[in-house]
């Protein structure tokens, strides 16, 4: 059995460390001038082909286990005929204590139909299965989250929005993934509004938390203040319209930001995006004080900060755009499986600080560093729905958490190996929804963050002891 975790401190008690100098210049742990670029290629491949050996190896990288003792078969009468009646007429009485009898309470779903996956498009459901299980997955090691991945033979919307609705008894929550736009925008407002559990569009809330959190902290390393600073967004999609609010909410300007869908940047005389795309309208309402035309380069011309999740590259944003870019610049080249720009070119081409959507380069922006924290918060405190409040609390935390190791160049956002955001965020995210009035369930921030630090222990553990007893097996040499 997993060790007993000690008490936890109160995070809020933390030290915060003085902002490092480190070079900029940086990949792979070595200095860019000292790795060729035969050796950057070879390494950013390398997680694709061995994704093709060690998929079919494990056939799957979920399954479901047993939670209850099973002493001797005598204990299948109680969680199953004839004591099972007994919590089950309990549930008819109230269906809250759904919550207290079924995993109900630790339970969500992932749900797609397959119209957006990654950077690789309407590939279908069944294509974009490894992509949701490989998110159950970190639901669960990240965040103790059970969750289960179910990809969806429609395309229509108003089928997603009742399927969804129709799971609810099952489910604590619901996470929709790579669901194509408009659409997208579409179904996540409906179900935030129908749904009596929470329902969130992890490619619009949750890439637009973790951007935000990179962003506060890349400005702080650059020494610029976020509501002067200039912000280019090449793409227009559900993420960039996403990342433009939460960072709206977290101290960027909108009047400051200028956005570049595949026609150019969006301004007042885009008057064509008012009938389909009213998030594009916004933005051109809301946005580019300064009326800016033209296409990429127009809009990161003089930017102080440029946010791109557009199509994956190499090749979409060009070195040369990068140049015409201020001081000090920031480039977010947050596509995947390709970022829009290689890091490497990126800083050759003048930035401070580059962030990609991949774990095997420095200052990884990636969902996985937001939703499994999110979601443990919000269910621990029973949150009716999850809010953009809720959000900027987490990008607070996980900005605060990697300030508090010390911030520098290549070390803007935690890593995923510095597990003590997640609990951190998700007291910060529970607190946030019970002083919004939104949670079922009140508790003490240093509550929540012992739950959650206990939660996730036990999962990180579990999976542990399972490659230590060979229940798990070693992955085949490639």
């Amino acid at each position: 059995m997993p060790k007993k975790s000690k008490p936890a401190k109160k995070p809020v008690k933390r030290a915060v460390k003085v902002v490092k100098k480190t070079p900029a210049k940086k990949v792979m742990g070595k200095p860019l001038e000292k790795i060729s670029v035969d050796q950057l290629l070879k390494k950013a491949y390398e997680p694709a082909r061995l994704a093709m050996i060690y998929h079919p190896f494990y056939e799957g990288k979920i399954e479901v286990v047993p939670k209850c003792v099973v002493r001797d078969f005598n204990d299948f009468a109680i969680w199953y005929t004839p004591g099972v009646a007994e919590p089950c007429k309990a549930i008819n009485k109230d269906k809250e204590l759904s919550y207290i009898h079924t995993n109900r309470w630790n339970t969500v779903a992932v749900i797609s139909d397959g119209t957006r996956v990654l950077g690789l498009g309407d590939i279908g459901p069944e294509a974009g299965m490894p992509v949701m299980e490989g998110k159950s997955l970190l639901f669960k090691y990240l965040g103790g989250v059970d969750s289960f991945p179910l990809c969806l033979g429609t395309k229509d919307p108003e089928k997603i929005i009742e399927t969804v609705k129709i799971l609810q008894p099952s489910l604590g929550g619901v996470n929709l993934e790579d669901i194509s736009q408009p659409k997208c925008f579409y179904v996540l407002e409906r179900l935030r509004a129908e749904c009596e559990i929470p329902v969130w569009h992890d490619d619009q809330q949750g890439t637009g938390t973790i951007v935000s959190a990179g962003a506060i902290n890349a400005a702080k390393v650059v020494g610029k203040k976020p509501a002067e600073m200039k912000a280019a967004f090449i793409g227009a999609g559900a993420a960039n319209i996403a990342i433009s609010r939460i960072m709206a909410i977290s101290g960027y300007k909108y009047a400051n930001m200028v956005m570049c869908d595949s026609k150019g940047t969006l301004h007042l005389g885009r008057t064509e995006t008012q009938a389909e795309y009213k998030e594009k309208w916004f933005m051109a309402e809301h946005s580019n004080k300064e009326q800016v035309t033209g296409g990429p380069d127009a809009a990161m011309k003089g930017a102080d900060i440029v946010v791109c999740a557009s199509k994956p590259g190499p090749g979409t944003v060009k070195p040369e755009w990068i140049k015409g870019m201020a001081d000090d610049a920031i480039v977010f080249a947050t596509a995947n499986p390709i970022p829009e720009i290689w890091p490497w070119e990126a800083l050759e081409a003048g930035a401070k600080v580059v962030a990609t959507g991949r774990s095997d380069f420095p200052n990884q922006v990636n969902n996985s560093l937001g939703f499994p924290g999110i979601f443990r918060g919000t269910l621990d405190v029973r949150a009716k729905t999850i809010s953009d409040t809720m959000c900027r609390a987490a990008v607070y935390e996980i900005a605060k958490t990697a300030e508090d190791n010390g911030l520098n160049e290549n070390y803007i956002v935690p890593t995923m190996d510095e597990w003590e955001v997640f609990p951190r965020e998700a007291a910060a995210v529970g607190m946030a929804a019970i002083e919004e009035g939104i949670a079922r369930v009140k508790m003490s921030r240093q509550a929540l963050y012992e739950k959650a630090e206990n939660i996730i222990r036990r999962a990180r553990n579990q999976t542990k002891y399972l490659m230590k007893g060979g229940f798990i097996l070693p992955p085949p040499k490639a």
